[in-house]
């Protein structure tokens, strides 16, 4: 099973499944965000980070944007903590 295809299963289950499918981009999206908040941040970030992530989506933010704007967040954060030492 692809993470596409489990992402699929996944929504059908929530009851997510109306309107656009879940693609390969989507996917990447979130790991992507998660590997910033994981290694820019802590390790337990990348699954509060990207639930967090979805909270705001599901509220009406654009996932691109919000993704993007979390991994700016985590990565400064990274170099705030490099200049801290």
């Amino acid at each position: 099973m692809t993470l596409v295809e489990w992402a699929e299963a996944v929504r059908g289950e929530l009851g997510l499944a109306d309107g656009k499918a879940f693609g390969k981009e989507d996917v990447d999206r979130i790991l992507d965000l998660a590997k910033d908040a994981a290694h820019s941040v802590a390790r337990p970030a990348a699954p509060l980070t990207t639930y967090l992530l979805g909270i705001a989506v599901g509220r009406g933010a654009d996932p691109d944007e919000a993704a993007e704007m979390l991994s700016r967040l985590a990565l400064a954060r990274a170099g705030t903590e490099a200049g801290d030492s």
